[in-house]
């Protein structure tokens, strides 16, 4: 049950000594603006993937309404930074949406985005996330954004599950998959060590759609034998890559061994065939038949086509 939102000045809260003003100002700063607050549910989400290869165009977004017990929306301040931070000296801004109810669309295009960096397109990478912050006004002038909103220790506006609020989404730069990419690859980093960065290696596709053979990478031929080739599965819409366990070559003396993908799923990383770039990270252990248990730990594969 959603419950009425009020905002409560708790008592020996230590406030920054530095003033705000304006927009930046915390409505907490003044016992006359306690009272009836104002926050945005999550409506609908529209989509968080950046088209890397069309990225201009491509649109990432949320759709919001706000709670029907605060006070009244006026418009949406639509702020990005990389990765992530509270910290508004960091924040770029992308634009103010005018609030229109249910339906209320706060969208960012890639060429938004490079306006609100200063940067072409070569600036910005697959496989980069960033993430966007809200900040709305109320038609009584009150704002509020992540940094002012209470997140009662977990279970508040913020992070908490009751409210559905909408400060805050996380979008990343993704690059779809298109075969075919095989081709002749330049190593720029392998921490299993059958290559040295700079040598040049084979990459096949298949054998089925949507999938890259890396039996002439892993093992290395000087090194070890093929028991199964090691294949990696790509998603087409994003270019994210996993690995699923592969006894992928015996190397003799025990070292019999296996790889999968760290990531849940067995994600590994990603294939992305609009800019040539493969990177892996995969838990490579001699634990196959007859293995002598060896474990390489977190084992990264970086290649980048010729």
């Amino acid at each position: 049950m959603k419950k009425l939102l009020f905002f409560i000045l708790i008592g020996a809260v230590a406030f920054s000594s530095c003033k705000k003003s304006g927009n930046e100002a915390n409505p907490f700063s003044d016992v006359k603006n306690l009272g009836i607050g104002s926050y945005l549910i999550l409506n609908k989400t529209i989509n968080l993937n950046l088209d890397y290869s069309n990225f201009n165009a491509s649109t990432v977004g949320i759709e919001v309404d706000q709670y029907a017990g605060g006070e009244a929306v006026d418009k949406i301040d639509l702020f990005v930074v990389k990765g992530a931070s509270v910290d508004v000296t960091k924040w770029k801004k992308v634009k103010t949406i005018a609030f229109a109810g249910a339906n209320t669309k706060v969208t960012c295009t890639g060429a938004e985005l490079a306006t609100a960096f200063g940067l072409p397109v070569s600036g910005f990478s697959p496989g980069t996330n960033y993430t966007f912050y809200l900040r709305l006004t109320t038609k009584s002038g009150r704002v509020f954004d992540v940094n002012n909103t209470g997140n009662n220790n977990g279970s508040g506006l913020i992070t908490g599950s009751n409210y559905h609020s909408a400060f805050t989404f996380q979008a990343f730069i993704v690059c779809p998959f298109v075969a075919p990419v095989a081709g002749t690859y330049k190593v720029l980093r392998d921490d299993w060590a059958d290559w040295s960065a700079g040598d040049l290696v084979q990459v096949t596709d298949g054998p089925g759609a949507n999938q890259v053979n890396l039996s002439q990478v892993y093992p290395n031929p000087a090194y070890g034998d093929i028991v199964k080739p090691l294949i990696v599965d790509v998603d087409p819409a994003t270019g994210t890559a996993s690995v699923h366990k592969v006894n992928f070559g015996n190397y003799g003396g025990g070292y019999n061994m296996n790889a999968v993908g760290l990531g849940a799923g067995d994600v590994a990383g990603y294939v992305f065939s609009c800019t040539g770039f493969i990177t892996l990270n995969m838990s490579v252990k001699a634990n196959a038949t007859g293995g002598n248990g060896y474990d390489n730990g977190p084992t990264t594969l970086t290649l980048q086509k010729q």
